[in-house]
């Protein structure tokens, strides 16, 4: 099970930015040298460790934490979302985590909260899936993997883990042209989560 309005949180408060082109001028007389053009700075990468130290991630920069607190029939639930997005790319990095109530969280099936969970990420976000498969954490937790286009040509690339009552989702959200030429960069981010257990 996945707290209802996730995915529309995400989508509200995430505006993928467009490039800005540079427009030529034509030369003068005589023809001047060409200037300078810089190119735009690349993101820094560097560890992000979540406050509570339960998880690490390569983050371009230091991202921005989101707080929501969702009503369910478990009672409330608190969802937290870490958001970087680098400049002049049309791509988002987030990770995103909820914790059930520890009852629910000790007899739930992992299968059926990460099948639950694709649903409705499917449905909230009216996509289309293109892939998916089963994977795992690097100790060992139970996850999967969704790749998933919504109507606009968006296109979320979503690791998906359950682990100690906690259902974790990675995600990379970008355009189609955006994915071809990040696409390395996407998968070393994904490859980059760990969830790191608790002493």
């Amino acid at each position: 099970m996945i707290i209802r309005g996730f995915l529309r949180l995400i989508a509200t408060t995430l505006v993928l930015s467009s490039f800005t082109g540079v427009e030529a001028l034509p030369p003068k007389r005589p023809p001047q040298p060409k200037p300078n053009i810089s190119l735009p700075v690349q993101p820094s990468w560097k560890v992000f460790t979540a406050p509570d130290g339960r998880f690490t991630v390569l983050m371009p920069g230091t991202p921005t934490m989101m707080y929501q607190t969702q009503k369910t029939y478990m009672g409330e639930i608190d969802l937290q979302v870490f958001v970087a997005q680098p400049p002049k790319q049309e791509v988002a990095y987030l990770v995103a985590y909820n914790d059930f109530p520890y009852s629910y969280g000790q007899m739930a099936n992992p299968e059926e909260i990460l099948r639950n969970a694709q649903n409705t990420a499917l449905k909230t976000t009216q996509s289309h899936l293109i892939s998916q498969r089963s994977i795992r954490s690097s100790n060992g937790h139970p996850g999967r993997e969704i790749v998933y286009v919504n109507a606009g040509g968006k296109i979320t690339q979503d690791r998906m883990y359950f682990a100690d009552g906690r259902l974790y989702q990675v995600m990379a959200i970008t355009t189609r042209k955006q994915q071809k030429t990040l696409s390395q960069t996407i998968t070393g981010y994904l490859n980059s989560f760990n969830v790191v257990l608790k002493p």
